[in-house]
């Protein structure tokens, strides 16, 4: 219960938001304007046999260009895993995206994105995946993204060095973005997520592909997302397995 009474309270301390976000649990290439920034935070529940983690980070976004964005991920954690319990700040993360191709047609758009996600050693050693590591991690990737006013498409294909360590992993995204309601001023959307996450952790042997069902409703310049992921393939051992992650999550663009 106390897990989501805060998540309530982030959500709200975020609430006013930029018309549609991006895939909840993916990413996407699509930027907006240069000289622009986003606050967003997106709160994860992670339910799994080894324990409870709650997962919240604030992330400051901002395009110097229309091509170019630098983020900062300052997030606080809270867990109660069978061998230890506590809470305090996660692993913080710095992130560059650069789109590098794009192509406009009417109502439809193509664009590649190049991405890095630098993780610093800043959370408790704790050897949860992408929350508190206590160890340095590299990300580099390429997001594609196709978009038109019917639907949405994003993948992301990449790779996460930790060198002092044993989660380097093969990472691969597909989602799907369906608007339910058709385009209108003042915004108003309701837009359904479908996302695909694969895993391949090859120093362990461990593999996982998980399935994210999200809902996002957008409102004039308040946008919420909810979305529950689950396991559909989970070759890893028993008492690490993930059993169901809740994610909920807003934004504000100034």
């Amino acid at each position: 219960m106390k897990y989501i009474i805060y998540v309530v309270v982030v959500v709200f301390a975020f609430a006013k938001a930029y018309s549609q976000g991006p895939p909840i649990t993916a990413d996407k290439p699509i930027m907006l304007g240069g000289k622009s920034f986003t606050m967003k935070t997106l709160t994860e529940i992670r339910n799994t046999e080894r324990g409870t983690i709650l997962y919240t980070p604030v992330m400051l976004h901002y395009l110097p260009t229309a091509n170019m964005l630098v983020a900062l991920h300052v997030p606080y954690t809270n867990y109660s895993l069978n061998d230890v319990n506590g809470s305090g700040l996660a692993d913080m993360k710095i992130m560059g995206k650069y789109q590098f191709y794009r192509k406009d047609g009417k109502a439809k758009t193509f664009r590649m994105v190049a991405k890095t996600l630098q993780t610093l050693p800043t959370g408790a050693d704790i050897d949860v995946m992408d929350i508190a590591t206590g160890r340095y991690a590299g990300y580099y990737g390429v997001v594609t993204g196709y978009e038109t006013i019917k639907y949405g498409i994003s993948t992301e294909i990449g790779y996460n060095w930790m060198p002092d360590g044993t989660l380097d992993e093969f990472r691969a995204k597909l989602g799907f973005g369906l608007p339910l309601l058709k385009p209108q001023y003042p915004n108003k959307q309701l837009n359904l997520y479908f996302e695909y996450n694969s895993v391949w952790l090859h120093e362990r042997d461990w593999y996982q592909l998980l399935y994210a069902q999200g809902i996002q409703y957008a409102l004039k310049t308040v946008t919420f997302d909810l979305a529950v992921q689950l396991p559909l393939i989970q070759e890893i051992d028993a008492g690490r397995a993930l059993n169901y992650s809740v994610f909920l999550g807003t934004r504000y663009t100034f």
